[in-house]
């Protein structure tokens, strides 16, 4: 997130001696991206960063390839695959493939341990509850329908506050998530005409550094492999930081949509970037204003795309038949569309009520097992007319 940050104490110039009171050194550690050209934060620690006592394997797995899918459009409801675990345990892989990974989960557990992934952004939507997202840049609160944009490598804790019903979607990205770049100016500021702005990103705030010496449970997330570091010192003993990377909150109420005098494109309801596929979203908005408008969307033929849709909350004006927790999956190369009769239904509608995120990928997505068993059989068959 290219906005610059300062927090807590840090020394006059990057690199120099930042003393103690006691006459011992602060330790830097420079957090960098695209090796040392691109974003960074530099952070300031009472202990060295790289003090790990022991390394071991953690066994951990959240959902086999489907072998035999086919290319075709689905609905599934993802609920049919939660199982206990905390945050990053309960997680269920739904699709894939070599630029994003889409999970699920129930959270059920807290999780007492820090976790890190060590490969990957993490784009967590909050479908349901509310907490705190602890790290080593300090205390961020989460609430229900946020956004938490984790750069990869941080370390941290998410916490709810209950674990009655806590249910996330969880988008694991290879490259670095952006705000899409033609939101911004030359220098980036975000735009006047942009759907949101920096007063709707909220940033961490530093807490007092904890220095304290033990023996403390990392979870590190290698792609599909885990491992367990047991670090010396705290990890969160930072005294300050500054700069552009850090995990960072934006909550899908304060989306601004688009309103066009015709349909627009799902293209307008854009997000966040990455590279080979980008996020969106669907909010509240009013209908198109030409006389003739039709609200809903047009038939569609994705042919250089997926398109994954996780369900919200709301009246899902092309569809009947979906509910909060639902997923579809529109496959490159096979057209799909409202169901018959809806747009119809849509013609003069002036508002919608719903909430969904999608994601749209430029490479194939592969699926799991969890598809096949929380798949509608009969999908397919939904835009046949009696």
């Amino acid at each position: 997130m290219p906005i610059y940050v300062k927090q807590g104490q840090i020394p006059a110039k990057r690199h120099i001696t930042f003393e103690k009171d006691n006459g011992e050194l602060y330790r830097e550690e420079l957090f960098s991206t695209h090796g040392f050209s691109n974003i960074y934060s530099n952070k300031y620690h009472h202990n060295m960063p790289t003090k790990a006592l022991t390394v071991t394997p953690f066994d951990l797995s959240h959902g086999e390839t489907w072998q035999d899918s086919l290319v075709q459009n689905y609905k599934l409801d993802s609920r049919m695959a939660d199982k206990e675990g905390n945050f990053y345990s309960a997680r269920n892989k739904i699709f894939f493939n070599n630029d994003v990974a889409l999970y699920t989960a129930k959270v059920t557990q807290a999780a007492d341990n820090f976790y890190r992934n060590a490969y990957s952004d993490e784009v967590i939507f909050v479908h349901e509850g509310e907490g705190e997202l602890l790290s080593e840049y300090g205390r961020l609160a989460v609430k229900k329908w946020d956004y938490l944009v984790i750069p990869r490598g941080t370390i941290f804790q998410l916490k709810f506050n209950d674990y009655d019903n806590v249910r996330l979607f969880v988008i694991e990205a290879a490259s670095m998530v952006e705000v899409p770049k033609h939101f911004r100016n030359e220098y980036g500021q975000m735009l006047e005409s942009a759907p949101y702005c920096e007063r709707d990103i909220r940033t961490p705030e530093l807490q007092q550094a904890v220095v304290e010496k033990g023996e403390f449970s990392l979870i590190c997330k290698f792609g599909d492999k885990y491992q367990e570091t047991k670090l010396q010192w705290h990890p969160f003993d930072l005294v300050g930081w500054d700069g552009c990377v850090y995990p960072w909150a934006f909550n899908i109420q304060d989306y601004a949509p688009k309103v066009g005098q015709i349909h627009l494109p799902p293209s307008d309801h854009l997000v966040f970037t990455a590279h080979n596929f980008v996020v969106c979203n669907f909010v509240p908005r009013l209908y198109d204003f030409h006389p003739q408008s039709i609200p809903a969307p047009y038939y569609h033929n994705n042919i250089d795309s997926d398109e994954v849709l996780y369900y919200v909350d709301g009246d899902f004006m092309s569809r009947t038949g979906i509910e909060a927790g639902y997923i579809t999956l529109h496959q490159k190369g096979v057209p799909h569309g409202p169901q018959p009769g809806k747009t119809e239904a849509s013609v003069g509608k002036k508002e919608t009520y719903e909430y969904a995120v999608m994601v749209d990928t430029f490479a194939p997505l592969t699926l799991t097992e969890h598809v096949s068993r929380c798949m509608s059989i009969d999908y397919n068959r939904s835009w046949l007319e009696d």
